[in-house]
């Protein structure tokens, strides 16, 4: 059956580790998706090619032609100019150097491509579809690898003055401590992925220095990294070692979120990524700082909640582009 002209919306999430393409008529709700390696290393041309390519099958399982692409969105990480939509080498696509995508995607389907900072799509897809609904002000957090947030305030998404509202994970925390967006003692470094990799590392070695044990000792003597992963899974086991790691990672971020809860004064606070996956053995440290350290009635009033998209989220965010947000 012919799909009508200017119906399908097709959503683009680009990262570094995978890409994935998707074409709906009812966001949430997807009609077909396509999902490969981005493999950054390669550069840009590779994935381009099978995003079009996707695209292309996608349609002609649905019974549709380009006509039929009302618009198409992409989520990628910063930083970006979403005016002009070209990606301007995010850290995890190095090789991603003033890709024009927008122009790219336009001249290929003659429809409109907007262009979105994976935070910002993100603080939108769980505002309309996700833990943030009914939220008139609202923080979205994306804890990764990186730090990093989108930003609702009545209703509507905040960019900022030059598209870059939401850089928490810059706030510089202590004067030393665990690197993260290029600046040691940052938010980003003490309450992300990869700065609870770095707080592990000195957690494990001091731990074998005093002959306690832990399950991180094996990755550790390796030389292997360990990852945030690892350290969930051995938290889970009742490692101590990882526990307390994963306590302290959970009281950074408190101090994060009391600071945005007395800047922001928001309703809730949604946090992806490791927070979905960890849960109250992150959040509960993280509240208990809030109460300690915001002002009394906006910690009272605002909610600190794990995100409900799960790892659909970026196909999600993805489409809320194609929608024109």
């Amino acid at each position: 059956m012919a799909t009508p002209d200017k119906s399908l919306l097709v959503g683009i999430d680009i990262g570094g580790t995978k890409t994935a393409v998707l074409l709906s008529s009812n966001p949430p709700e997807v009609i077909a998706r396509r999902q490969f390696p981005t493999r950054p290393a390669q550069g840009p041309e590779r994935a381009l090619d099978l995003i079009k390519s996707g695209i292309r099958e996608m349609l002609a399982e649905s019974g549709a032609g380009a006509a039929a692409i009302a618009r198409l969105g992409v989520s990628c990480g910063g930083p970006l100019d979403r005016i002009q939509g070209i990606i301007q080498r995010p850290p995890n696509l190095p090789t991603w150097d003033d890709v024009p995508i927008k122009a790219i995607l336009e001249r290929e389907f003659q429809a409109e491509c907007l262009i979105e900072n994976d935070a910002n799509a993100g603080a939108v897809a769980e505002h309309r579809f996700g833990a943030g609904k009914g939220c008139q002000n609202m923080v979205f957090l994306t804890m990764g690898t990186g730090l990093g947030a989108g930003v609702i305030t009545d209703g509507r998404l905040y960019r900022g003055t030059n598209d870059l509202a939401g850089e928490v994970g810059h706030l510089r925390l202590t004067r030393t401590g665990p690197i993260g967006h290029n600046k040691k003692g940052s938010a980003e470094g003490w309450a992300s992925g990869g700065g609870m990799a770095q707080v592990a590392q000195q957690a494990v070695a001091a731990a074998l220095r005093k002959n306690r044990p832990t399950r991180l000792a094996k990755l550790y003597r390796s030389g292997a990294p360990i990852t945030a992963k690892d350290i969930g899974a051995a938290a889970r086991q009742g490692d101590s070692v990882a526990l307390e790691v994963l306590e302290a990672t959970g009281e950074k971020l408190g101090e994060v979120l009391a600071i945005l809860v007395d800047l922001l004064n928001p309703d809730r606070i949604v946090i992806g990524g490791l927070a979905m996956r960890l849960g109250d053995l992150l959040l509960e440290p993280a509240r208990r700082i809030i109460r300690r350290e915001a002002l009394e009635l906006p910690a009272r009033t605002c909610q600190i909640v794990p995100a409900e998209l799960g790892e659909s989220i970026g196909d999600v965010a993805s489409l809320c582009i194609a929608m024109g947000i």
